[in-house]
């Protein structure tokens, strides 16, 4: 294997010479490596440093804080020499990154007393290793690859934080096939817990979104001089609010090289079609900061248009880069601001709406002005006519359209227009039905902004995995397959509408809990108008009413309700309105019962929620109800679910611009076609973990040819895959693909336990009982139960959230592998999970004989968590067993055992809780409260005698041992100086004493870590 690998390593520098690298074999340690970065330093900044002053530089820029390091890779620095004079120096070439000296290093290696970590490949700019390469002969999963490096970075003494590697910016991870690269980051930002999936790591592309994986074409494509020095210096952005770095996806490059380039070529205007989710405001925001240097643009307006997302675009540029760009509270600051020769005032973030307001003669502004013989603004800013302003439009569509973008084209003969959209306006989809019926047309995008200069289509998204798929189930009221009537029919006075909405209502509370996986996640009810939608909310009062005098165990849903009220004058409403054309045409009818219904449903939210909202300051409540959709994160420990919203009905709102990763399900009784149709259905499909496999959308309207219509329109140039790419397998695919996993794991498990071949159906379930894992032998075979059972339960997880199951397919996913033995074997996947993850990293006598299976192992903990099972639901449980006489209980002691057994919400408590669980009588009686008082005293009392026993084990005092842990979680910091003082008292030498810190360590990490029950302490990952 390592002749391979090392094949694959001699081929890159190969090739990296031929893209005129440096090879530099001579440089294998740190002190080579150091003398090297000196002798660069020196040429760069035209000095000679005497041995201090180079010693005392290096000490000064080495930084363990990787967001630090890499300010000051990318910032001029000063030092005083020992002469006094001072010192300004770049520690690469800023002003031309083509211009550093490109080298590549080998097999280096940092020794410390910890330590003795070897690097495959690194490339040096200017001596400093700002890339690391680490190639592998085995087929890798990035994830595992990703956790890996970071595994290595979190080791004692790796170099990483006290060597010039705190320098490394990006990561390539290469098995020569398949080549990935990321950013480094603090370990906070590489998340592989239970909560999280979503990985910075990504595949090069061509402009085209072809995969770029080959590491040869990988290294001609990405690794060429100048263009590694543009991705560290150009598409790297540091996000100070979050002491992040980020490296920009392949077609936000290509996105902002076409604005770049057609800017500096004068070509005329552009737009970029980037899909609904792929990021776009991160792609604007870099292409209006590289226009910042450009001394030609006298200033680059970033126009959106609502005032939610301006403060939105503001809040995300300000978080790219800290205070890049003000609020503008009113149109005079707009147009100070334009006026203003501030390099801090050159981009400025607006509304087409101000900017339009700005440019207006007729308006009531303009007219005080004249009174008042005061120049108007747009007479004040003439002097901005011909000079080049570049405007750049978020989601391009509808306000762009109008009058005011005639008067922002007028005024500004030289500005080049740029147009960012996720659903272009085609002839297609060009003309629009009015509220008042008669017809209106968009122009196309192509008509206002002359040519698309590049394209990512959520097909691209999809297949990159960048956003999810869809899962669409069309109502069939009654199980027939007739559609709903559709809306022109449902918008009449019918008698029988209220039975129609009341159906609705039924449906969507037999689905809910289906659709967001019990509330992990939360849904949006589109409806047809205001009325609908207070006719909507009060239906759900009544029908939950109705099934809590059923079932008193019934928990209502939290239902929200937005739209806007009238406008009655109030300017932020009607800026508003501008974008919700249902909504204002609504308000005009009647506007004082809409009006009271607002009220009653905002002070419904008051109570539930313990705010203070008002019609009056209404963007309050709507940023409120935002915030809560994005707030859905579970346990319900951290959040309850009092504080939640399950789903929120809405007219217009929402359901355009809105993110939130929690939000998973829409449930449609609304018409909605072409741009309008994606964008609704775009807000479900954000990727979170592998708990949400896809977006839901619930249809009541029988829209299938408006589905197929849109999915057509906006897949870009390949629509013959679109439907394939978009759609999830309907459900029988599903069901097959899972009867399929089920049996090939029972077949394996047969065969592991000697009885081969195909299991019959009496057989099948005595091989898939946790027994038959447990009598697993060796870790090879472990391995493999970790991959089989995880498709397995990946699967299951996707047909728990399909809505259009029928009974007998239920049956079937139910017959193939019964809930209590799924249950018991998500328990044993767990079990097993640990201890191999322990075992991963582990070299020389404590590694497995199948350790590279191991080392190759993806474990996925976030399909095993459940968002009912948590702290307050099991201590709830155990007080009713308690309470139940025995014999008589409702629930088990063994299923109890085997429910928490089988959820990852509580890995690191669950044996503590099943020792508590299993010291309980039945029939004892104990309150909640009792119990979870019973719990904290048990779980203190074992953790006091695990300290006792460590301290015997390791020849410390008990009290000691004691008092140092508590120091510790005092102020959640962990001092190596204070294990030093720990051990002083046994007198050893030091590397006795070394050896004995480190095998305390080994036993505390976990201890300290279970302790802290996932709260940080700072300075323990370096022993981990």
């Amino acid at each position: 294997m390592r002749t391979k690998e090392n094949q694959i390593e001699q081929d890159l520098i190969k090739k990296l010479e031929d893209l005129k690298y440096t090879y530099r074999p001579d440089i294998r340690d740190k002190a080579a490596l150091e003398q090297n970065f000196r002798e660069k330093f020196e040429a760069l900044n035209r000095v000679r440093l005497t041995d201090a002053e180079f010693a005392r530089l290096r000490d000064e820029i080495i930084n363990a804080d990787v967001f630090q390091a890499a300010k000051t890779l990318r910032e001029w620095g000063k030092i005083e020499r020992e002469d006094g004079t001072p010192l300004d120096y770049m520690l690469v070439n800023l002003k031309d990154w083509c211009k550093n000296d490109f080298e590549v290093i080998n097999q280096l290696r940092i020794n410390t007393d910890n330590s003795h970590h070897r690097y495959d490949v690194i490339l040096l700019l200017n001596g400093l290793p700002l890339v690391q390469v680490e190639l592998k002969t085995i087929g890798i999963n990035p994830r595992r690859a990703m956790e890996q490096i970071v595994q290595y970075k979190n080791e004692l003494g790796n170099g990483y934080a006290n060597s010039l590697l705190c320098f490394m910016q990006l990561f390539i991870v290469s098995n020569r096939g398949n080549t990935y690269y990321f950013a480094n980051n603090h370990s906070q930002h590489f998340a592989f817990n239970a909560d999280e999936r979503f990985l910075p790591i990504y595949q090069l592309a061509s402009e085209d979104n072809s995969k770029i994986t080959h590491l040869d074409a990988f290294a001609d494509a990405f690794l060429a001089k100048c263009t590694l020095g543009q991705m560290i210096s150009r598409y790297m952005v540091l996000v100070a609010s979050e002491q992040k770095l980020m490296i920009m996806r392949p077609y936000q490059i290509y996105a902002v090289k076409a604005i770049v380039d057609c800017i500096q070529q004068n070509r005329g205007n552009g737009y970029i079609w980037h899909t609904t989710g792929s990021g776009k405001t991160l792609t604007s925001f870099k292409a209006s900061t590289l226009l910042k240097d450009n001394p030609d643009i006298e200033k680059c307006l970033f126009v959106v248009d609502r005032k939610d997302l301006d403060r939105q675009t503001r809040q995300e540029f300000n978080k790219f880069q800290e205070g890049c760009v003000e609020e503008n509270t009113n149109t005079e600051t707009l147009v100070r601001r334009l006026l203003s020769e501030e390099y801090a005032d050159k981009v400025i973030v607006t509304t087409i709406q101000k900017l339009g307001l700005a440019l207006d003669e007729t308006s009531r502004k303009a007219e005080q002005h004249k009174q008042k013989g005061k120049l108007t603004y747009k007479e004040r800013l003439e002097p901005l006519r011909d000079k080049r302003i570049v405007l750049i439009f978020d989601e391009c569509h509808r306000s762009q359209f109008g009058e005011n973008h005639k008067a922002i084209k007028a005024f500004f003969p030289k500005a080049q227009l740029f147009g960012f959209t996720g659903t272009p306006i085609f002839e297609d989809n060009a003309t629009y039905k009015q509220i008042d019926g008669t017809v209106g047309s968009y122009r196309t995008t192509q008509d206002i902004f002359e040519k698309q200069l590049h394209a990512y289509t959520i097909t691209h998204a999809i297949d990159d995995s960048n956003v999810l798929r869809f899962h669409i189930d069309y109502y069939k009221p009654g199980g027939k397959s007739e559609t709903k009537p559709q809306a022109g029919q449902a918008q009449k006075a019918k008698p029988d509408e209220a039975v129609t909405q009341q159906a609705v209502v039924e449906s969507i509370l037999d689905k809910h809990n289906a659709a967001t996986q019990q509330r992990r996640f939360n849904a949006v009810l589109a409806t047809a108008s205001i009325n609908h939608a207070i006719a909507y909310y009060e239906l759900f009062k009544q029908e939950h009413a109705k099934r809590q005098a059923q079932d008193l165990a019934c928990e209502p849903l939290n239902v929200a309700c937005v739209f806007s009220p009238p406008a009655e004058g109030n300017k932020d409403v009607k800026q508003l309105q501008e974008d919700l054309p249902q909504e204002k045409a609504d308000n005009q009818q009647d506007p004082e019962k809409k009006k009271a219904a607002l009220k009653t449903i905002m002070a419904d939210y008051n109570r539930q929620y313990g705010t203070n909202h008002s019609i009056n300051e209404f963007d309050l409540y709507y940023q409120d109800v935002q915030q809560r959709i994005k707030d859905q994160q579970y346990p319900y420990t951290d959040y309850p679910h009092k504080n939640k919203i399950d789903i929120t009905i809405v007219v217009d709102m929402l359901l355009t611009g809105f993110d939130s990763k929690y939000l998973n399900t829409l449930y449609v009784d609304k018409n909605l076609k072409h741009h309008g149709l994606i964008q609704a259905f775009s807000r479900t499909n954000r990727v979170l973990n592998d708990t949400k496999p896809y977006g839901n959308i619930l249809d009541f309207r029988g829209q299938q040819q408006a589905v197929d219509d849109a999915i057509a329109l906006f897949s870009g140039e390949d629509t013959s895959r679109s439907r394939e790419i978009w759609l999830v397998d309907p459900a029988p695919k599903v069901i097959e693909k899972y009867e399929q996993a089920v049996a090939a794991m029972a077949q394996f498990m047969a065969q592991q336990s000697g009885q081969g071949g195909v299991p019959s159906e009496d057989d099948h379930n005595k091989v898939l009982e946790p027994q038959g894992v447990y009598n697993l032998k060796g870790d090879a075979a472990r391995a493999e139960f970790i991959n089989r059972f995880k498709e397995v339960q990946r699967l299951k997880t996707q047909l728990d959230q399909y809505t259009d199951l029928e009974p007998e397919q239920a049956e079937k996913i139910n017959r193939l592998l019964p809930e209590e033995e799924l249950r018991a074997l998500r328990g044993s996947y767990l079990e097993t999970a640990q201890r191999l993850k322990a075992q991963q990293g582990k070299s020389g006598a404590e590694a497995s004989e199948a350790q590279d299976a191991i080392e190759q192992l993806d474990f996925e903990f976030v399909l095993f968590s459940s968002a009912v099972i948590d702290y307050d639901y099991i201590m709830g449980l155990a007080a009713r067993f308690s309470q139940e006489k025995p014999g008589k209980q409702s629930m088990s002691r063994a299923q109890l055992v085997n429910m928490l057994s089988a959820s990852s919400n509580m890995m690191d408590e669950r044996d503590d809780v099943i020792a508590y669980i299993n010291s309980l009588q039945a029939g004892e009686g104990l309150s909640e409260q009792a119990i979870r008082d019973g719990y904290q005293a048990f779980k203190a009392m074992k953790a006091d005698g695990e300290l006792n026993t460590m301290a015997q084990r390791h020849g410390l005092q008990a009290d000691t041992l004691k008092a140092f842990v508590e120091a510790i979680f005092d102020r959640m910091i962990f001092d190596g100086e204070n294990l030093s003082d720990l051990f002083a008292p046994l007198e050893m030498g030091w590397k006795a004493r070394s050896k004995a810190e480190l095998a305390l360590m080994e036993e505390l990490v976990p201890f300290l870590k279970k302790q802290a029950q996932r709260r940080e302490i700072s300075g323990l990952a370096a022993y981990e």
